[in-house]
């Protein structure tokens, strides 16, 4: 199974060595959460019969773009 890359912790809390005691939402997740409506020539897969399971997956599309653009932005 591959791994996941979720670009971390969106809101780490850090204890009082540093150390992250508390991660939160993935920054997967917080860029998915708020993806912009989905834009009207994107492809549908044959089994997304609801409106829901589109907009899932549109946001998660845009999420792991927002990282891929993090990554070259930050070398």
């Amino acid at each position: 199974m591959a791994e996941i890359k979720d670009g971390g912790p969106a809101f780490p809390s850090h204890g009082s060595m540093g150390e992250v005691v508390q991660e939160g939402m993935s920054l997967l997740d917080y860029f998915a959460a708020h993806a912009p409506d989905v834009p009207e020539d994107f492809d549908w897969e044959a089994t997304e019969i609801h409106t829901y399971e589109r907009r899932a997956r549109w946001a998660y599309v845009y999420a792991d773009a927002m990282l891929k653009a993090r990554e070259v932005q930050n070398g």
